[in-house]
């Protein structure tokens, strides 16, 4: 059978996309209204405005404990001449909330009071209603509580039912129809075979729908066929307010959803020259939208928060809220597709007085390079790139309190970190460590530039033997430093259970049947590559993969298990943690370098004792497999 390869019609800018989307979705109408209870109203956005249908108070009501009084007759009374009231005639006892007896007019408070037998003696005059809540003095009879178009907080329930409503009307959360597709796609806790991808794109979408005020359904998953799919597509289009196919709107052979859509209605747009997001389509069938969401997660969540926001928030009335946004001053030099507007995932950083922003990752793939980032950097479709050092503009998608109490560690990758970030949230919850991997020398260098608060470092001197004070000395010079271990850890090579290939060294990377996966340049591991290269006179061009790089130890043993690669060089750990054999080549060193002026501040001092007090940390890390901890926590160097 012969398949034909579908071509974007036009891709065209983000800023034609949305005009033209957001051209469409003002022509729609809103979500129809519905009557619930106050009570669980919570959320939801009103569709006309609330009114009071009783004051509240309803009826004079005492504000304190005390006794309810005719405010003439307590004229005259003061220290020097007290004054007498007789209990339960001029003077009658009243809690706080009481209904105002019927002819009182004001309370005096018990503490300003004494009692002489049946009388009430005071010492001062009270004003009327004095005490005394009176009706309406909160909210008053047809009185606005809240207009239309509002979101509803705990306190406007509090306030409507005061108002005496307990019915309410509101807009219909909109109806989100998610249709995921491909013949590779399989349920969540299916039983995977070689191939196969969890759909967690649909509840991840699903999510960003609940998150913004609408609520979905999830169909059965599409198999590559198009004629299911425009029946799947049709059904949805009757019961729901929006309509999302997941992937098949790319252009491969199999993907069937742009012609499915222009089939049975109009495609707006497909294609747009955005990086994540490119196969992006928009699109309308019987007057409802559809968009058809790439299948890659980032590019999905990305684009979807550009088309998808918009049209829920005006399904809904309210206007959306706009991100908060900063400027930073980004770690190192990012080049861009030229014509392309890109998405760049960053971590974020208060480094000193400075906002640091370092990238995190760039595949559309790569979901937890989003999952673990703190902002988004635009980067214009006329630029090619951002220098280091730059200011840019960072869109938050966390709070800056969070970022302004996160700790910022820039170098080498080691498991221990990740653990040591679960510690510190665990018993510091307002603190959190953020852990960006561009080897030890790029930590190094951040040190050097204010831009980390803290980095991991493994880089071995060949001429001393010694590890990372060398480094230091040269490139750290005149900055006060701390330089504290955490770890000392097994290199060598990763292979694959069992040892198929029968590695047993640096010489057999030459070998025509071995494919290596090799670690970024700057990092420590890439040197010790190197060196043990040097001293075995291997020229590196004979290696089948020494220019595929990967930039963690967890990356190097992925790619061994998944056959990407037969060796790499990691550390033992990493090759435990997934299940892969491991061919020792030589102990190191790692540790953290922490700039003085951090030293104190409460977040290095709550890192700081996680590492270097009681046994909990120390026994989770044992427990990981290829640790020495014997000098965990302390400091082996200090300028």
């Amino acid at each position: 059978m012969l398949f034909t390869r579908r071509i974007y019609k036009t891709s065209v800018s983000l800023e034609d996309a949305l005009g033209t989307w957001n051209e469409f979705v003002s022509s729609l109408p809103r979500a129809e209204s519905e009557d619930i209870t106050v009570v669980g109203s919570l959320g939801r956005v009103t569709a006309a405005a609330v009114q009071a249908k009783i004051s509240s108070p309803f009826f004079h009501a005492s504000a304190m404990d005390g006794y309810a009084v005719r405010f003439h007759e307590t004229f005259g009374s003061s220290e020097t001449h007290p004054l007498q009231l007789r209990l339960n005639d001029q003077a009658l006892p009243v809690n706080t909330g009481d209904p105002i007896p019927e002819g009182y007019n004001a309370v005096i408070m018990v503490e300003d009071v004494q009692i002489r037998g049946e009388l009430l003696e005071i010492i001062a005059p009270v004003a009327p209603y004095e005490n005394v809540r009176t009706v309406g003095e909160d909210i008053v009879q047809t009185e606005l509580i809240l207009p239309e178009n509002h979101v509803i907080r705990p306190v406007d329930i509090g306030a409507m039912l005061s108002g005496g409503n307990t019915k309410i009307r509101v807009r219909k959360k909109p109806l989100v129809t998610i249709i995921p597709t491909g013949n590779e796609i399989v349920e969540p806790g299916t039983e995977l075979k070689t191939g196969n991808i969890i759909d967690f794109n649909s509840f991840m979408i699903g999510g960003l729908v609940t998150q913004w005020g609408g609520q979905f359904r999830r169909t059965d998953i599409v198999k590559d066929n198009k004629e299911i799919l425009k029946k799947k597509i049709t059904e949805a289009v009757q019961e729901s307010d929006l309509v999302i196919v997941l992937a098949g709107a790319s252009a491969g052979t199999k993907d069937f959803t742009p012609n499915a859509i222009e089939d049975l209605g109009t495609v707006f747009v497909h294609g747009i020259n955005i990086k994540p997001g490119k196969p992006v389509l928009l699109g309308m069938i019987s007057g409802k939208p559809v968009i058809g969401l790439p299948g890659y997660p980032v590019a999905a969540h990305i684009t979807f928060e550009l088309f998808g926001i918009p049209l829920l928030y005006h399904f809904l009335g309210p206007e959306p809220e706009k991100p908060e946004t900063v400027k930073a001053r980004l770690s190192r030099p990012v080049a861009s597709s030229l014509g392309q507007e890109e998405f760049l995932r960053v971590k974020v950083g208060k480094v000193g007085d400075n906002l640091i922003a370092t990238p995190v990752g760039r595949g559309a793939g790569a979901l937890m390079t989003l999952q673990r980032a703190d902002g988004i950097v635009q980067i214009p479709a006329l630029s090619e790139g951002v220098a280091p050092e730059s200011e840019v503009e960072v869109r938050l998608i966390r709070s800056r309190s969070e970022i302004e109490h996160t700790i910022v560690c820039i170098g080498s990758h080691d498991n221990a970190l990740d653990l040591l970030a679960n510690f510190l949230k665990r018993r510091y919850p307002s603190c959190s460590l953020s852990s960006a991997h561009v080897g030890s020398m790029g930590g190094i260098m951040a040190i050097k530039r204010s831009e980390a608060h803290v980095a991991g470092t493994h880089l071995l001197d060949e001429k001393t033997g010694e590890y990372n004070i060398p480094f230091i000395k040269k490139f750290l010079k005149d900055i006060p430093i701390v330089v504290m271990n955490l770890v000392y850890r097994q290199q060598g090579f990763i292979v694959r259970k069992n040892n198929p290939q029968n590695i047993t060294g640096i010489e057999d990377l030459t070998r025509d049947d071995i494919v290596f996966i090799n670690r970024q340049a700057g990092s420590g591991t890439r040197l010790l590559t190197d060196k043990c290269l040097r001293e075995k006179n291997i020229n590196p061009l004979k290696i089948r993969g020494y220019d595929k790089e990967e930039f963690t130890h967890m990356g190097v043993a992925s790619s061994v298990l998944s056959g990407a690669a037969n060796t790499g060089m990691g550390i033992l750990t990493a090759a435990i943690a997934l299940g892969l054999d491991f061919i020792p080549v030589a102990q190191e060193r790692y540790d953290l370098v922490i700039r003085k002026e951090h030293l104190n501040t409460p977040m290095i001092q709550a890192l700081l004792h996680i590492i270097t007090s009681g046994s909990e940390f120390r026994d989770a890390v044992v427990s990981l497999g290829g640790y020495d901890i014997s000098d965990m926590g302390n400091v082996v160097y200090e300028q």
